[in-house]
């Protein structure tokens, strides 16, 4: 059984939930500077984008 279009999209929303709470963990516990914003605004950039993705399963 192959993956059709919804799944791949829940596995690429999966993915960028993970990858988004990586970066702002680190944003939070790893980086005090001005490399901790960039970080954290690249994983809040992470969950919308995999927020798009949801609201993409089951249209396209």
């Amino acid at each position: 059984m192959g993956m059709n279009k919804n799944t791949v999209l829940a596995w690429a929303t999966f993915i960028m939930i993970l990858m988004g709470l990586l970066l702002v963990s680190l944003a939070i516990f790893r980086y005090d500077d001005v490399a901790g914003w960039g970080f954290g605004a690249v994983g809040v950039g992470f969950f919308a984008n995999a927020w798009v993705f949801n609201a993409l399963k089951g249209r396209v």
